[in-house]
């Protein structure tokens, strides 16, 4: 007897697949809004250094504005939530629905950094995550009546 586990559900046809998609869009907005606002506010400055190897080998307990910047550009979230966000997209596009433990953790993220670093955009991480339950609890319920 053999079991077959399946990871991604399929996305209902209707108001689910948008909902994916509206997740995918915001979670790709915040990334490219964080890149390019940190870029815009740092980059002038700490570019030559990071392009010099000017911040290799420093130590991060005693972090240089230089590093700093590195960490609030390319070596945050922001990057990478951007390719999450196309990830979602084409899952998305292939009727699929993200599994739940993306939305989680997104949405625990978003609450943690709201919480550590005070008003800012992050709540529309909780936004995203919410459109990704949504969106799974609908191919859920589907699922269930079918």
């Amino acid at each position: 007897m053999t079991t077959t586990v399946t990871p991604l559900a399929l996305a209902p046809p209707r108001g689910g697949r948008r909902t994916v998609r509206w997740a995918g869009y915001l979670i790709i907005l915040i990334g490219v809004g964080h890149l390019a606002t940190a870029l815009a506010l740092t980059a002038p400055e700490h570019a030559a250094a990071w392009f010099t190897r000017g911040i290799w080998g420093e130590d991060l307990a005693a972090m240089s504005s230089a590093n700093g910047a590195y960490w609030l550009t390319f070596g945050s979230f922001g990057p990478l939530q951007v390719v999450l966000g196309f990830l979602v997209l084409w899952l998305d596009r292939r009727g699929l629905v993200p599994p739940t433990f993306i939305a989680w953790t997104l949405a625990a993220n978003g609450v943690l950094c709201g919480v550590i670093f005070g008003p800012s955009p992050w709540p529309v991480d909780l936004v995203s995550a919410g459109l990704l339950l949504v969106a799974a609890r609908r191919t859920d319920r589907e699922g269930a009546a079918a």
